[in-house]
């Protein structure tokens, strides 16, 4: 089982890199570039953190699976992923926006990313770690 854990939590990281370039470098570009005194110039912000960020969460992810979903199936990752994108995904995005001034549209993406991330999550973790 760890060999699978550790292969979950790899892809997920991998996953989630993918979609936060997709998400945040491609689709959400202009709508950043319209706010950007909101954001830290890309020169400034601290990418090894954001990646380790990335890694723990998707670790502590695959932890709440192996030790808190039964059964371990694709389906109960994937329940598992929609309700942890949930949670995260409204704290993500309405959360900010409620002390930030973010168009409600760039919460909206937050929200609607975070639960579409963690949804793969879950069917990765879902698919790898099954019994």
């Amino acid at each position: 089982m760890t060999k699978r854990a550790i292969l979950a939590v790899a892809a997920i990281f991998i996953a989630w890199s993918l979609l936060d370039f997709l998400l945040h470098g491609l689709l959400l570009q202009s709508t950043y570039a319209a706010t950007a005194h909101l954001w830290r110039p890309m020169d400034a912000m601290n990418m090894p953190l954001m990646y380790l960020v990335t890694l723990l969460v998707a670790a502590a992810f695959v932890a709440i699976y192996l030790w808190l979903v039964e059964p371990k199936s694709l389906g109960t990752g994937i329940r598992l992923g929609l309700l942890f994108g949930l949670a995260t995904g409204i704290s993500m995005g309405f959360g900010s926006y409620s002390y930030m001034p973010i168009p409600v549209s760039l919460a909206w993406s937050w929200f609607l990313g975070t639960l579409v991330e963690c949804a793969v999550a879950g069917a990765i973790a879902g698919w790898l770690i099954r019994r």
